[in-house]
């Protein structure tokens, strides 16, 4: 595997758990995996809205990381092939545990419920991302969870659009390369059929 690193993370996917298996991208010379260090998954989880603490990130967290990644993208996979599930390595992060629910005043003298995690091992740190890739296992509708069509990709997202008709990862990046390649295609076909 290409470990050339990349500190840009593309939130694509439309769900945390889509995003975190995008973290390992197709490219030409093979897959790059954006994770190569305990702070690129720290990074990460900031990013994407589900760090469980603040400070240094704990040591293995990469390595974690990274077999929550994979346990997740086969999982995604069985689901969306209707396989039978293999649930008990994902169990095994989900058993991490420890997070509780905490209710705090607002300003305006509301109540705001949020949910609070323990973060002293890298399960811990990993739990919100265990815990919103059972959600989108157990209520996700696969009929919209969908890979990227272009051949060359490897990115997952949840089609959220209204016309549920998304077919690229990112009309950026996938789509436009489809349509500039499409374009020469007629381009060649036009200038063949007006040669003959």
């Amino acid at each position: 595997m290409n470990t050339s690193h990349a500190p840009e993370f593309r939130q694509l996917g439309d769900h945390v758990a889509l995003d975190m298996i995008n973290t390992v991208e197709q490219s030409s010379a093979g897959p790059v995996d954006r994770w190569q260090s305990d702070a690129d998954v720290a990074g990460w989880l900031s990013l994407a809205g589900v760090a469980a603490a603040q400070g240094a990130a704990p040591s293995g967290l990469l390595e974690s990381a990274r077999g929550l990644r994979e346990t997740v993208r086969a999982l995604v996979a069985q689901r969306k092939a209707h396989a039978p599930l293999a649930l008990s390595a994902l169990n095994r992060a989900l058993a991490a545990g420890g997070s509780h629910l905490e209710l705090a005043l607002a300003d305006d003298g509301s109540l705001v419920m949020s949910r609070r995690y323990p973060s002293h091992t890298a399960a811990q740190w990993l739990l919100p991302v265990a815990e919103a890739a059972a959600d989108l296992l157990a209520h996700g509708d696969f009929g919209l969870v969908r890979k990227c069509e272009s051949d060359t990709c490897s990115l997952w997202f949840y089609d959220r659009t209204r016309s549920h008709k998304r077919r690229w990862c990112s009309m950026a990046l996938c789509g436009n390369r489809h349509k500039v390649a499409a374009f020469r295609q007629r381009e060649a076909a036009d200038a063949s059929a007006k040669a003959k």
